[in-house]
């Protein structure tokens, strides 16, 4: 018998979408989102995010300049309750989908301890 777990995946995708998890990240976000305030922050944080990644796959050394600037931004942007409602409801999510890891890796693990 031949399983297709894409189309469990795609099934999995579609009952993520309407746990209350995603339903209030996707609402906290969209709040950040009307903030132009707290999206700019954002947006630069995910830049300054990216940037960093770049370094680190070059091989190039992260600075403590860098580590600062990453530092000054999280600081701002905690102090944005948008943005404190939005990293909460992140937390949530990825304890959802932790579990979720869990339930799905269960064989794997189980193989690796009979």
């Amino acid at each position: 018998m031949t399983v297709n777990v894409y189309d469990n995946a795609n099934e999995m995708a579609a009952a993520l979408r309407q746990t209350d998890q995603y339903n209030a990240l996707k609402g906290a976000f969209t709040k950040m989102k009307a903030d132009p305030i707290a999206y700019g922050l954002f947006q630069q944080m995910q830049k300054l995010q990216g940037e960093l990644e770049q370094k680190q796959m070059a091989g190039t050394q992260i600075g403590d300049d860098d580590i600062q600037s990453m530092r000054d931004l999280s600081d701002k942007l905690m102090k944005i309750d948008v943005m404190t409602e939005l990293m909460n409801s992140e937390r949530a999510m990825n304890q959802l989908m932790d579990e979720m890891n869990q339930i799905v890796s269960k064989p794997i693990t189980d193989l690796y301890h009979d």
